[in-house]
Formats: C-alpha cells, structure tokens, sequence
C-alpha cells in the first residue's frame, strides 16, 4: 500500500511538466489528495490539495499562478501540473491522501505519504 510520485528529472527554467502519483493497494476515490515539495535545506511546502467528494481544489496563494493539480480516479491518479518553471522550483515532490483538505500541512492527518520525485530545474 503506497502512493509512487514519478515525472521528475532535469527540465530547462521556463518549461512545464506534469508530476504523476498512482496509488497502489487501495483506491484514492474517498480520499483528499495533496502535493507538498522540501527543497534541499528548507521547509516543506504545502502545494495544493484535491477534495474527493466534488475535485474542489485548495492552492497555497504561492503556487496558484503555476501550479495547477488533478485528479482522475479511474485511474488512481492526482497530478501536479507545473508551468514556467524556475530554478527555485527544484525540490523533492511528494503525495499524500488524507480524508480532508482541511488535513494539509498536518502530518498525523496524512493517511498516506508517497517517497517523492526530485525535480531540477536548470540550464
């Protein structure tokens, strides 16, 4: 049971990418999903969130220009799509799911949590 971030790597500042993360041995269908970031030597970032029951997002007002997040049930999925890329968007991208939003930025909330996926934004 676990949630697998992947679609990271090295991407060139100004481009776009979309972060995948599957659930694997239980369904995301009654769950809020969330992305959160911790780039090398500072804090967690809590990204955005997805509610189960109507896909109402919730954005931190920072990432709300460029981040835009997804979430297809059929396919176990929640997406984080990414626009305009900068090199302070470098981090370690990860997934969790929660029963609520209302859960983000609380660890003990977090039902699950994925390993995360590095991306690197460079020249």
């Amino acid at each position: 049971v676990q949630l697998q971030a992947s679609g990271g790597g090295l991407v060139q500042p100004g481009n776009s990418l979309t972060l995948s993360c599957t659930a694997q041995g239980f369904s995301i269908k009654n769950y809020a999903l969330g992305w959160l970031r911790q780039a090398p030597g500072k804090e967690r970032e809590e990204i955005s969130c997805i509610s189960s029951q109507n896909g109402r997002t919730y954005d931190h007002n920072a990432f709300k220009a460029r981040f835009t997040i997804s979430r297809d049930n059929a396919k176990n999925t929640v997406y984080l799509r990414v626009s305009s890329l900068k090199a302070e968007d470098t981090a370690t991208y990860s997934c969790v799911a929660m029963a609520g939003c209302y859960g983000m930025g609380h660890d003990y909330e977090y039902d699950y949590r994925g390993q995360g996926t590095l991306v690197t934004v460079s020249s």
